[in-house]
Protein backbone atom coordinates (compact mmCIF):
# COMPACT_ATOMS: atom_id res chain seq x y z
CA UNK A 1 0.00 0.00 0.00
CA UNK A 2 2.98 2.65 0.69
CA UNK A 3 5.60 1.49 -1.93
CA UNK A 4 7.14 3.65 -4.36
CA UNK A 5 8.47 6.59 -3.74
CA UNK A 6 7.28 6.23 0.14
CA UNK A 7 9.55 3.45 0.88
CA UNK A 8 12.63 4.78 -1.33
CA UNK A 9 12.42 7.64 0.95
CA UNK A 10 11.99 5.34 3.70
CA UNK A 11 15.63 3.54 2.33
CA UNK A 12 17.39 6.75 1.83
CA UNK A 13 16.57 8.29 5.72
CA UNK A 14 17.44 4.59 7.23
CA UNK A 15 20.53 3.71 4.94
CA UNK A 16 22.05 7.07 6.51
CA UNK A 17 21.58 6.13 9.59
CA UNK A 18 22.85 3.05 9.32
CA UNK A 19 25.93 4.32 7.99
CA UNK A 20 25.99 6.77 10.83
CA UNK A 21 26.24 3.66 13.40
CA UNK A 22 28.70 1.64 11.22
CA UNK A 23 31.08 4.49 11.63
CA UNK A 24 30.78 4.43 14.95
CA UNK A 25 34.44 3.36 16.65
CA UNK A 26 33.41 2.55 20.12
CA UNK A 27 30.46 0.60 19.30
CA UNK A 28 30.86 -1.27 15.77
CA UNK A 29 28.06 -2.60 14.37
CA UNK A 30 29.06 -6.32 14.13
CA UNK A 31 30.09 -6.25 17.50
CA UNK A 32 26.46 -4.77 18.81
CA UNK A 33 25.31 -7.21 15.92
CA UNK A 34 26.94 -10.48 17.92
CA UNK A 35 25.59 -8.86 21.47
CA UNK A 36 22.22 -8.91 20.69
CA UNK A 37 22.13 -12.17 18.97
CA UNK A 38 24.09 -13.82 22.00
CA UNK A 39 20.92 -12.07 24.35
CA UNK A 40 18.07 -14.12 22.34
CA UNK A 41 16.58 -17.38 21.90
CA UNK A 42 16.83 -19.31 19.02
CA UNK A 43 12.77 -19.57 18.86
CA UNK A 44 10.67 -16.68 17.82
CA UNK A 45 8.26 -15.91 20.84
CA UNK A 46 6.21 -13.59 18.79
CA UNK A 47 3.38 -15.73 17.79
CA UNK A 48 1.40 -14.51 13.81
CA UNK A 49 -1.19 -16.55 12.00
CA UNK A 50 -2.70 -18.36 14.77
CA UNK A 51 -4.11 -17.63 18.08
CA UNK A 52 -1.23 -17.55 20.63
CA UNK A 53 -0.48 -20.70 22.86
CA UNK A 54 -1.22 -20.68 26.31
CA UNK A 55 2.56 -21.14 27.32
CA UNK A 56 2.90 -18.02 25.13
CA UNK A 57 -0.06 -15.88 26.30
CA UNK A 58 0.84 -12.44 27.76
CA UNK A 59 -1.69 -10.27 29.86
CA UNK A 60 -5.63 -9.94 30.37
CA UNK A 61 -5.04 -11.14 34.06
CA UNK A 62 -8.63 -9.35 34.95
CA UNK A 63 -10.14 -10.86 31.95
CA UNK A 64 -9.13 -14.49 32.64
CA UNK A 65 -10.38 -14.27 36.24
CA UNK A 66 -13.60 -12.62 35.19
CA UNK A 67 -13.84 -15.42 32.41
CA UNK A 68 -13.32 -18.56 35.32
CA UNK A 69 -15.58 -16.71 37.76
CA UNK A 70 -18.60 -17.06 35.14
CA UNK A 71 -17.03 -20.48 34.19
CA UNK A 72 -17.16 -21.81 37.85
CA UNK A 73 -20.38 -20.27 38.85
CA UNK A 74 -21.76 -21.76 35.64
CA UNK A 75 -22.82 -18.58 34.27
CA UNK A 76 -21.85 -17.39 30.51
CA UNK A 77 -20.38 -14.63 29.11
CA UNK A 78 -19.65 -12.85 26.06
CA UNK A 79 -16.51 -10.96 24.47
CA UNK A 80 -16.23 -9.25 22.17
CA UNK A 81 -13.55 -7.20 20.45
CA UNK A 82 -11.87 -5.85 17.31
CA UNK A 83 -9.80 -8.29 14.98
CA UNK A 84 -6.73 -9.30 16.13
CA UNK A 85 -7.56 -8.21 19.93
CA UNK A 86 -7.03 -11.87 21.13
CA UNK A 87 -10.60 -13.11 21.80
CA UNK A 88 -9.59 -16.53 19.97
CA UNK A 89 -5.82 -16.51 21.96
CA UNK A 90 -8.40 -15.91 25.44
CA UNK A 91 -9.98 -19.27 24.38
CA UNK A 92 -7.67 -21.85 23.74
CA UNK A 93 -6.38 -20.37 27.11
CA UNK A 94 -9.67 -20.99 28.96
CA UNK A 95 -9.23 -24.54 27.11
CA UNK A 96 -5.82 -25.59 28.59
CA UNK A 97 -6.31 -27.89 31.62
CA UNK A 98 -2.44 -26.29 32.89
CA UNK A 99 -3.99 -22.75 32.57
CA UNK A 100 -6.68 -23.86 34.97
CA UNK A 101 -4.22 -25.94 37.32
CA UNK A 102 -1.73 -22.56 37.72
CA UNK A 103 -4.69 -19.91 38.58
CA UNK A 104 -5.60 -22.78 41.47
CA UNK A 105 -8.97 -24.31 39.41
CA UNK A 106 -9.62 -28.07 39.08
CA UNK A 107 -10.23 -29.27 35.17
CA UNK A 108 -11.20 -32.59 36.38
CA UNK A 109 -14.81 -31.75 36.16
CA UNK A 110 -14.89 -29.80 33.13
CA UNK A 111 -15.59 -31.41 29.76
CA UNK A 112 -13.94 -28.42 27.86
CA UNK A 113 -15.00 -28.05 24.01
CA UNK A 114 -13.39 -24.87 21.59
CA UNK A 115 -15.13 -24.84 18.35
CA UNK A 116 -15.19 -21.69 15.96
CA UNK A 117 -18.87 -21.57 14.10
CA UNK A 118 -16.76 -20.31 11.13
CA UNK A 119 -15.73 -24.07 10.67
CA UNK A 120 -19.40 -25.32 10.39
CA UNK A 121 -20.56 -25.43 6.75
CA UNK A 122 -22.97 -25.52 5.90
CA UNK A 123 -23.85 -23.08 9.63
CA UNK A 124 -27.19 -24.37 10.88
CA UNK A 125 -28.58 -25.32 14.00
CA UNK A 126 -28.43 -29.01 13.65
CA UNK A 127 -24.59 -29.08 12.75
CA UNK A 128 -23.97 -26.81 15.79
CA UNK A 129 -25.69 -29.05 18.29
CA UNK A 130 -23.78 -32.20 15.88
CA UNK A 131 -20.64 -30.64 16.09
CA UNK A 132 -20.46 -29.92 19.93
CA UNK A 133 -21.61 -33.74 20.39
CA UNK A 134 -18.90 -35.07 18.43
CA UNK A 135 -16.20 -33.03 20.20
CA UNK A 136 -17.70 -33.92 23.48
CA UNK A 137 -17.18 -37.38 22.51
CA UNK A 138 -13.32 -36.62 21.87
CA UNK A 139 -12.70 -35.02 25.21
CA UNK A 140 -14.43 -38.30 26.70
CA UNK A 141 -12.42 -40.32 26.13
CA UNK A 142 -11.96 -42.05 29.48
CA UNK A 143 -15.60 -42.68 29.73
CA UNK A 144 -17.07 -44.99 27.30
CA UNK A 145 -20.40 -44.97 28.97
CA UNK A 146 -21.07 -40.95 27.95
CA UNK A 147 -19.43 -41.87 24.66
CA UNK A 148 -21.93 -44.70 23.91
CA UNK A 149 -24.51 -42.23 24.52
CA UNK A 150 -23.59 -39.42 22.05
CA UNK A 151 -22.98 -41.86 19.20
CA UNK A 152 -27.09 -42.97 19.74
CA UNK A 153 -27.68 -39.38 19.30
CA UNK A 154 -25.38 -38.73 16.66
CA UNK A 155 -26.91 -41.37 14.88
CA UNK A 156 -30.38 -40.21 14.71
CA UNK A 157 -31.30 -37.76 11.56
CA UNK A 158 -30.92 -34.75 12.97
CA UNK A 159 -29.78 -33.09 16.47
CA UNK A 160 -31.46 -30.71 18.70
CA UNK A 161 -30.26 -28.77 21.87
CA UNK A 162 -32.69 -31.53 23.20
CA UNK A 163 -29.77 -33.65 22.37
CA UNK A 164 -27.42 -31.54 24.22
CA UNK A 165 -29.94 -31.53 27.54
CA UNK A 166 -29.89 -35.27 27.64
CA UNK A 167 -25.82 -35.63 27.52
CA UNK A 168 -25.75 -32.41 30.01
CA UNK A 169 -28.00 -34.51 32.46
CA UNK A 170 -25.90 -37.61 32.32
CA UNK A 171 -22.83 -35.11 32.96
CA UNK A 172 -24.42 -34.07 35.98
CA UNK A 173 -25.03 -37.81 37.45
CA UNK A 174 -21.18 -38.13 36.53
CA UNK A 175 -20.26 -34.92 38.43
CA UNK A 176 -19.11 -33.37 35.08
CA UNK A 177 -20.38 -30.19 33.63
CA UNK A 178 -19.79 -28.75 30.47
CA UNK A 179 -17.59 -25.76 29.38
CA UNK A 180 -18.71 -24.58 25.91
CA UNK A 181 -16.24 -22.27 24.43
CA UNK A 182 -17.93 -20.70 20.95
CA UNK A 183 -15.18 -18.36 18.58
CA UNK A 184 -16.75 -16.14 15.34
CA UNK A 185 -20.30 -16.59 17.35
CA UNK A 186 -21.32 -13.73 14.63
CA UNK A 187 -21.47 -16.78 11.58
CA UNK A 188 -24.34 -17.76 13.20
CA UNK A 189 -26.21 -14.33 13.40
CA UNK A 190 -25.65 -14.18 9.70
CA UNK A 191 -28.52 -15.23 7.32
CA UNK A 192 -26.80 -17.57 4.65
CA UNK A 193 -28.01 -19.88 1.95
CA UNK A 194 -29.98 -22.27 3.62
CA UNK A 195 -30.12 -20.73 6.72
CA UNK A 196 -32.62 -17.81 7.16
CA UNK A 197 -33.72 -14.95 9.99
CA UNK A 198 -36.30 -17.31 11.29
CA UNK A 199 -33.22 -19.69 11.67
CA UNK A 200 -31.33 -18.02 13.13
CA UNK A 201 -34.31 -16.50 15.75
CA UNK A 202 -34.95 -20.40 16.11
CA UNK A 203 -31.00 -21.29 16.88
CA UNK A 204 -30.95 -17.86 19.57
CA UNK A 205 -33.93 -19.09 21.13
CA UNK A 206 -32.51 -22.41 21.49
CA UNK A 207 -29.37 -21.38 23.02
CA UNK A 208 -31.23 -18.94 25.76
CA UNK A 209 -33.03 -21.45 26.68
CA UNK A 210 -30.40 -23.81 26.91
CA UNK A 211 -28.42 -21.45 28.82
CA UNK A 212 -30.66 -19.66 31.05
CA UNK A 213 -34.24 -21.25 31.69
CA UNK A 214 -33.49 -25.29 31.31
CA UNK A 215 -33.30 -27.21 34.20
CA UNK A 216 -29.79 -28.45 32.97
CA UNK A 217 -28.33 -25.15 33.06
CA UNK A 218 -26.64 -25.81 36.00
CA UNK A 219 -23.97 -28.54 34.28
CA UNK A 220 -23.14 -26.04 31.27
CA UNK A 221 -21.22 -22.53 30.74
CA UNK A 222 -21.24 -20.64 27.55
CA UNK A 223 -18.44 -18.46 26.84
CA UNK A 224 -18.79 -16.84 23.29
CA UNK A 225 -16.82 -14.50 21.25
CA UNK A 226 -17.70 -11.99 18.83
CA UNK A 227 -16.61 -8.80 16.94
CA UNK A 228 -19.42 -6.51 18.27
CA UNK A 229 -21.57 -6.43 21.11
CA UNK A 230 -24.11 -9.38 20.75
CA UNK A 231 -27.32 -6.72 20.83
CA UNK A 232 -25.89 -5.35 18.08
CA UNK A 233 -25.62 -8.00 15.85
CA UNK A 234 -28.50 -10.26 16.85
CA UNK A 235 -32.02 -9.78 16.08
CA UNK A 236 -34.09 -7.04 17.35
CA UNK A 237 -35.51 -7.37 20.71
CA UNK A 238 -39.14 -7.88 20.46
CA UNK A 239 -41.54 -7.12 23.14
CA UNK A 240 -42.03 -9.14 25.80
CA UNK A 241 -38.59 -11.00 24.57
CA UNK A 242 -35.70 -11.58 26.56
CA UNK A 243 -32.38 -9.11 26.15
CA UNK A 244 -29.26 -10.34 26.34
CA UNK A 245 -28.08 -9.34 29.34
CA UNK A 246 -30.12 -11.17 30.85
CA UNK A 247 -28.08 -14.14 29.48
CA UNK A 248 -24.48 -13.08 29.26
CA UNK A 249 -21.97 -11.26 31.53
CA UNK A 250 -20.51 -8.91 28.73
CA UNK A 251 -16.83 -8.45 28.60
CA UNK A 252 -15.43 -5.91 25.69
CA UNK A 253 -11.07 -7.00 25.18
CA UNK A 254 -9.89 -3.55 25.19
CA UNK A 255 -6.54 -2.72 23.26
CA UNK A 256 -3.17 -3.95 25.85
CA UNK A 257 -2.18 -1.38 27.97
CA UNK A 258 0.81 -0.25 28.55
CA UNK A 259 2.43 -2.74 30.82
CA UNK A 260 0.64 -4.95 28.95
CA UNK A 261 2.35 -4.32 25.73
CA UNK A 262 5.80 -3.92 27.56
CA UNK A 263 5.29 -7.34 28.83
CA UNK A 264 4.61 -8.75 25.53
CA UNK A 265 7.63 -7.32 23.68
CA UNK A 266 10.18 -7.40 26.60
CA UNK A 267 11.62 -10.67 24.91
CA UNK A 268 13.44 -8.92 22.88
CA UNK A 269 16.10 -6.21 23.84
CA UNK A 270 15.00 -2.94 23.10
CA UNK A 271 15.53 1.07 23.57
CA UNK A 272 12.42 2.47 24.97
CA UNK A 273 12.54 4.94 21.53
CA UNK A 274 11.88 1.69 19.69
CA UNK A 275 9.56 0.45 21.83
CA UNK A 276 7.86 3.69 21.73
CA UNK A 277 7.64 3.34 17.57
CA UNK A 278 5.86 0.06 17.66
CA UNK A 279 3.00 1.39 19.85
CA UNK A 280 2.61 4.27 17.46
CA UNK A 281 2.10 2.12 14.81
CA UNK A 282 0.53 -0.80 16.63
CA UNK A 283 -0.77 0.71 19.68
CA UNK A 284 -2.28 -2.01 22.38
CA UNK A 285 -3.67 -4.45 19.12
CA UNK A 286 -2.32 -7.47 20.28
CA UNK A 287 -1.95 -8.90 16.97
CA UNK A 288 -0.29 -5.52 15.73
CA UNK A 289 2.15 -6.47 18.34
CA UNK A 290 2.86 -9.51 17.98
CA UNK A 291 3.49 -8.59 13.98
CA UNK A 292 5.90 -5.97 14.28
CA UNK A 293 7.91 -7.97 17.17
CA UNK A 294 7.99 -11.09 15.27
CA UNK A 295 9.43 -9.09 12.00
CA UNK A 296 12.28 -7.12 14.09
CA UNK A 297 12.93 -10.38 16.32
CA UNK A 298 13.75 -12.17 12.84
CA UNK A 299 16.39 -9.81 11.91
CA UNK A 300 17.73 -9.58 15.07
CA UNK A 301 18.20 -13.53 15.67
CA UNK A 302 19.79 -13.39 12.24
CA UNK A 303 22.35 -10.85 13.78
CA UNK A 304 20.91 -7.65 11.24
CA UNK A 305 20.10 -4.22 11.35
CA UNK A 306 16.75 -4.27 10.00
CA UNK A 307 15.69 -1.17 7.41
CA UNK A 308 12.71 0.87 7.24
CA UNK A 309 12.51 0.05 4.37
CA UNK A 310 11.94 -3.79 4.65
CA UNK A 311 9.88 -3.44 7.70
CA UNK A 312 7.68 -0.82 6.30
CA UNK A 313 7.26 -3.38 3.04
CA UNK A 314 6.92 -6.26 5.53
CA UNK A 315 4.68 -5.01 8.32
CA UNK A 316 2.12 -3.46 5.77
CA UNK A 317 1.99 -7.09 3.80
CA UNK A 318 1.37 -8.97 7.49
CA UNK A 319 -1.07 -6.75 9.17
CA UNK A 320 -3.19 -5.45 6.31
CA UNK A 321 -5.84 -7.71 6.44
CA UNK A 322 -6.38 -6.14 10.07
CA UNK A 323 -7.03 -2.51 9.23
CA UNK A 324 -8.97 -3.67 6.48
CA UNK A 325 -11.47 -6.14 8.67
CA UNK A 326 -11.75 -2.87 11.17
CA UNK A 327 -12.91 -0.40 8.23
CA UNK A 328 -14.86 -3.34 6.58
CA UNK A 329 -16.92 -4.44 9.89
CA UNK A 330 -17.35 -0.42 10.87
CA UNK A 331 -21.11 1.07 10.14
CA UNK A 332 -21.16 3.72 7.42
CA UNK A 333 -21.58 6.23 10.09
CA UNK A 334 -18.36 4.85 11.94
CA UNK A 335 -16.44 4.58 8.59
CA UNK A 336 -17.23 8.62 7.76
CA UNK A 337 -16.04 9.26 11.62
CA UNK A 338 -13.01 7.62 10.77
CA UNK A 339 -12.75 9.44 7.71
CA UNK A 340 -12.85 12.96 9.28
CA UNK A 341 -10.48 11.70 12.25
CA UNK A 342 -8.05 11.21 9.26
CA UNK A 343 -8.53 14.16 7.05
CA UNK A 344 -8.43 16.40 10.25
CA UNK A 345 -4.94 14.79 11.47
CA UNK A 346 -3.75 15.59 7.63
CA UNK A 347 -4.24 18.79 7.57
CA UNK A 348 -1.65 18.58 10.59
CA UNK A 349 1.10 16.97 8.57
CA UNK A 350 0.82 19.35 5.16
CA UNK A 351 3.25 21.56 4.61
CA UNK A 352 0.76 24.20 4.13
CA UNK A 353 -3.29 24.54 5.12
CA UNK A 354 -4.67 23.03 1.55
CA UNK A 355 -8.51 22.38 2.92
CA UNK A 356 -11.40 23.41 5.46
CA UNK A 357 -12.87 20.83 7.34
CA UNK A 358 -15.49 23.25 8.84
CA UNK A 359 -16.75 22.76 11.85
CA UNK A 360 -16.02 19.11 12.45
CA UNK A 361 -15.75 19.34 16.62
CA UNK A 362 -20.08 19.32 15.82
CA UNK A 363 -20.15 16.86 14.45
CA UNK A 364 -18.16 14.78 16.75
CA UNK A 365 -20.26 16.45 19.83
CA UNK A 366 -23.56 14.89 18.16
CA UNK A 367 -21.99 11.16 17.91
CA UNK A 368 -20.10 10.89 21.06
CA UNK A 369 -21.71 7.67 21.20
CA UNK A 370 -20.39 5.94 17.38
CA UNK A 371 -17.07 7.56 18.57
CA UNK A 372 -17.18 5.74 22.05
CA UNK A 373 -17.92 2.35 20.37
CA UNK A 374 -14.80 3.21 18.02
CA UNK A 375 -12.97 4.06 21.03
CA UNK A 376 -13.41 0.44 23.00
CA UNK A 377 -13.14 -1.36 19.99
CA UNK A 378 -8.78 0.63 19.67
CA UNK A 379 -9.60 1.89 16.81
CA UNK A 380 -9.63 5.62 18.27
CA UNK A 381 -8.32 7.40 21.54
CA UNK A 382 -9.72 10.57 22.87
CA UNK A 383 -8.57 13.09 25.09
CA UNK A 384 -9.04 16.48 26.45
CA UNK A 385 -6.50 19.91 25.49
CA UNK A 386 -7.91 23.40 27.10
CA UNK A 387 -11.43 21.82 27.57
CA UNK A 388 -12.16 20.68 23.82
CA UNK A 389 -12.26 17.35 23.24
CA UNK A 390 -10.15 15.42 20.91
CA UNK A 391 -10.09 12.01 18.95
CA UNK A 392 -6.86 10.45 17.16
CA UNK A 393 -6.71 6.89 15.77
CA UNK A 394 -4.81 4.60 18.16
CA UNK A 395 -2.65 3.30 15.36
CA UNK A 396 -0.59 5.75 12.70
CA UNK A 397 -1.07 2.84 10.26
CA UNK A 398 -4.95 2.79 10.97
CA UNK A 399 -4.85 6.32 10.13
CA UNK A 400 -2.51 6.17 6.75
CA UNK A 401 -5.02 3.40 5.73
CA UNK A 402 -8.12 5.12 5.99
CA UNK A 403 -6.01 8.23 4.10
CA UNK A 404 -5.50 5.65 1.42
CA UNK A 405 -8.49 4.09 1.47
CA UNK A 406 -9.94 7.74 0.77
CA UNK A 407 -7.57 8.04 -1.69
CA UNK A 408 -8.56 4.92 -3.41
CA UNK A 409 -12.30 6.10 -3.53
CA UNK A 410 -14.10 7.53 -6.69
CA UNK A 411 -17.12 9.94 -7.29
CA UNK A 412 -19.06 6.86 -7.47
CA UNK A 413 -18.41 5.68 -3.73
CA UNK A 414 -18.61 9.62 -2.47
CA UNK A 415 -21.94 9.83 -3.90
CA UNK A 416 -22.83 6.70 -2.34
CA UNK A 417 -21.34 7.86 0.75
CA UNK A 418 -23.56 11.66 0.85
CA UNK A 419 -26.54 10.00 2.30
CA UNK A 420 -24.70 9.35 5.26
CA UNK A 421 -22.63 12.80 5.35
CA UNK A 422 -26.23 14.74 5.44
CA UNK A 423 -27.31 12.18 8.37
CA UNK A 424 -24.22 13.89 10.25
CA UNK A 425 -24.10 17.18 9.06
CA UNK A 426 -25.62 20.43 7.45
CA UNK A 427 -25.78 20.56 3.48
CA UNK A 428 -23.43 23.41 3.80
CA UNK A 429 -20.26 21.03 5.84
CA UNK A 430 -21.25 17.97 3.81
CA UNK A 431 -20.18 19.97 0.64
CA UNK A 432 -17.51 20.99 3.11
CA UNK A 433 -15.67 17.40 3.55
CA UNK A 434 -17.05 16.50 -0.20
CA UNK A 435 -14.45 19.47 -1.13
CA UNK A 436 -11.37 18.54 1.12
CA UNK A 437 -11.86 15.02 -0.32
CA UNK A 438 -11.96 15.65 -3.75
CA UNK A 439 -8.68 17.93 -2.84
CA UNK A 440 -7.16 14.80 -1.79
CA UNK A 441 -7.49 13.06 -5.20
CA UNK A 442 -6.16 15.98 -7.08
CA UNK A 443 -3.20 16.51 -4.69
CA UNK A 444 -1.86 12.36 -4.09
CA UNK A 445 1.60 13.67 -4.13
CA UNK A 446 1.36 16.60 -0.85
CA UNK A 447 0.50 13.62 1.24
CA UNK A 448 3.28 12.57 3.77
CA UNK A 449 5.47 9.47 2.98
CA UNK A 450 4.71 6.72 5.04
CA UNK A 451 8.08 7.92 6.82
CA UNK A 452 5.79 10.68 8.82
CA UNK A 453 3.36 7.70 9.95
CA UNK A 454 5.89 5.52 11.32
CA UNK A 455 8.51 8.22 12.17
CA UNK A 456 9.30 6.76 15.55
CA UNK A 457 10.24 3.11 14.24
CA UNK A 458 12.05 4.30 11.20
CA UNK A 459 14.49 7.07 13.64
CA UNK A 460 14.63 3.74 16.47
CA UNK A 461 15.47 1.38 14.08
CA UNK A 462 18.73 1.82 13.79
CA UNK A 463 20.27 2.08 17.19
CA UNK A 464 16.68 0.84 18.83
CA UNK A 465 18.21 -2.74 18.91
CA UNK A 466 21.64 -2.13 19.94
CA UNK A 467 21.84 -2.36 23.84
CA UNK A 468 25.46 -1.09 25.66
Amino acid sequence: MWKGRATIELSKVLSTQIARISKQPDRPTSLCLKRMSETIISHNPFVVGRPVPPAFFSGRTSEIETAFDQILSKSNLAIWGSPGIGKSSLLELLASPHAWQLRGHDPSGAVIVLLSCLSIHPFNGSNFWREILSLMKDALENDADLQAEIDNLLDKETTTKDSLRSILRSLGKHDKFLVLLVDDYDAALCPQDGYTDIDIATFLSDCRNLASHSRERQFLSMVVTSIRRLNELGPALKPGGSPWYNHYLFQPLKPFTETEAAALLGSMPMTPALRDGIREIADGNPALLQNAGHLLYRELRSGHIPSAEAFARDFERATEQYFEDMWRLASEVEQTLMMLIALSALKGRLLKKRYDLGDVDLVFSQKERELTDLEEQGTIVSGRQEGKKWYAFASSMMEWWVIKEIENSNEESLQNRQKVFLNLMSHKQAETVTNAIEWLWQHKEEVPSTLEWIGKVSAALPKGLIQG
